[in-house]
């Protein structure tokens, strides 16, 4: 037991070293991974034989629930709107042309049987969320028209279409019901989209309501999490689409310690990549890739000249979409942990398949990410789309995580001390800075000499406090007798400050002397003894 806890404790670090490594060698970080996973495997150094389908495909599956889950969680709605249409698109229509055309070129071209061709399609078909955002945030690489928005969400969105041809390639096989594919096909979108929404709109209420803390809140969306996926999967449904739609609404929902919630998602699917990279290159068998280097080149190269394009150019044309635009969505259609694992649940499933499924897919994964992941940023520096005024999923609330900076917003009304004066009259403090004025619906760069006005919505920022024990805040539940009445009146003692009054609805305000608070509000406070 103590030998295992090692060799899994000297395998996280080792993948953490090659992620801090590969921004030097400019490798994606899980192509160190995968290759980290074959070293320690059968055929590598330290020769640990792993080929157990089955509990790999278990593995997987429950690490990929994290990873859409939280790239759901992660998407900011307000960003994607522009592009849903587009993305939803391609994430769906998109990858049934891919597995067509792929499956029309397995058949003609290296003799497949028609099933196994559909399948080795649907396999193959999506493209791989952690590659997309592995590679984009690592290289920092923010492109024009909105092109980052557009393949995150279509990276974080399209696995549930190709697990639900896998379904359906599998159905047809023998292994389920063959008579009855349109309804399969209803109940995995059915049953995925409505009990995923289902799960997210209750986990919405129990986090308003119980305020959940001390970490029971991240056990819960933890559960949450499992829970969208497996409840849907238990009726028929989809259940990476159900875990993927939870994660969207959750993450643009008002739930109170959203912060926390971003951080531990961020930790458990930064494991989860780590544990599918390297389980896959752990089941691999190096000395066995040369049998399928064939097959897997000629699949890669149809997938990454003519399938990919020929799917992303008939779908975008019609929203005149620029031709940039369009070839740098097609060359980011990598492949990666999500298509093996579909392989891996194919091969686990007993179907009798032809061909070598695991290790075609794991080699085209491997060049995919390799070459592909490796050249994104140059093939979009010379198709002149790298957008260099941004950096690709920044926001405010980013910023002030890792920068130590508080970020404050405000209304400017009537009679404010700032209202008509310029930013230079307003006496701000010396580490003060305003970083954002919002007038009339349109963003100012603000400039010593830009006019505060009535309306005008305000964004300071300061340095974060760092708390040194010395300041205690405590909360309260707001009494019967407090019920309906202004802060000025309530009888707390001299030495409690009201700081903030936070709603059952999980809105929360800095009070003022005639702000009104209610029964079931909670008051924190500044206590000084």
């Amino acid at each position: 037991m103590e030998k295992i806890l090692l060799l899994v404790a000297v395998i996280i670090l080792a993948c953490i070293v090659a992620r801090r490594l590969s921004g030097r060698l400019g490798v994606p970080a899980l192509l160190l991974f995968m290759a980290l996973g074959m070293l320690f495997g059968s055929d590598g150094l330290m020769q640990i034989h792993f080929d157990d389908f089955q509990l790999a495909e278990q593995t997987c599956s429950v690490a990929l629930i994290f990873i859409m889950f939280y790239g759901g969680f992660g998407t900011r709605w307000d960003a994607a709107k522009p592009i849903a249409g587009k993305a939803i698109c391609l994430s769906t229509l998109g990858v049934v042309l891919t597995a067509l055309l792929t499956g029309i070129f397995c058949y003609a071209a290296l003799g497949f049987t028609v099933l196994e061709s559909f399948l080795t399609g649907a396999v193959i078909s999506s493209t791989d969320a952690a590659s997309v955002f592995s590679i984009l945030r690592s290289k920092k690489l923010n492109l024009r028209e909105n092109t980052a928005s557009l393949l995150e969400v279509e990276s974080g969105s399209n696995d549930p279409a190709s697990y639900m041809l896998t379904v359906v390639a599998l159905s047809l096989m023998g292994k389920g019901d063959q008579g009855n594919i349109a309804f399969l096909i209803f109940s995995q979108l059915v049953f995925g989209v409505a009990l995923g929404v289902l799960v997210a709109v209750i986990s919405i209420f129990v986090l308003r309501r119980l305020k959940l803390a001390d970490g029971t809140d991240t056990i819960f969306a933890t559960a949450a999490a499992l829970l969208a996926f497996a409840l849907p999967a238990v009726v028929g449904g989809n259940g990476y689409l159900g875990a993927y739609l939870a994660g969207i609404i959750l993450g643009n929902s008002k739930i109170p310690h959203k912060v926390s919630l971003v951080h531990f998602f961020d930790g458990i699917t930064g494991l989860a990549q780590i544990l599918i990279f390297f389980l896959l290159g752990l089941l691999a068998f190096p000395r066995q890739l040369p049998s399928v280097a064939l097959p897997a080149v000629g699949i890669a190269l149809f997938l990454t000249f003519v399938a990919r394009p020929a799917a992303v150019f008939a779908i975008m044309a019609p929203f005149r979409c620029s031709w940039r635009q369009m070839l740098v969505t097609s060359w980011a259609g990598l492949r990666g942990a999500a298509s093996i694992v579909f392989a891996i649940m194919a091969m686990a499933s007993g179907v009798d398949i032809g061909h070598d499924l695991f290790h075609i897919v794991f080699c085209i994964s491997l060049l995919s990410v390799a070459v592909q992941g490796s050249l994104l940023p140059w093939v979009s520096r010379r198709l002149d789309m790298v957008d260099t005024t941004d950096s690709v999923g920044r926001t405010f609330n980013d910023y002030q995580y890792e920068r130590q900076m508080n970020l404050t917003q405000f209304r400017i009304d009537q009679g404010h001390p700032w209202a008509d004066k310029t930013i230079a009259d307003c006496h701000l403090p010396s580490d003060a800075l305003v970083v954002n004025v919002r007038h009339e619906g349109e963003n100012l760069v603000p400039k010593g000499s830009t006019l505060i006005c009535v309306g005008d919505v305000v964004v300071l920022s300061t340095p974060a406090y760092v708390d040194d024990g010395n300041v205690g805040l405590r909360e309260l539940l707001v009494k019967d007798a407090w019920d309906g009445k202004p802060v000025r009146e309530l009888d707390v003692p001299e030495n409690i400050l009201i700081v903030l009054v936070k709603h059952p609805d999980g809105t929360s305000v800095v009070p003022r002397g005639d702000t009104v608070v209610e029964k079931g509000d909670i008051l924190v406070v500044n206590q000084v003894d």
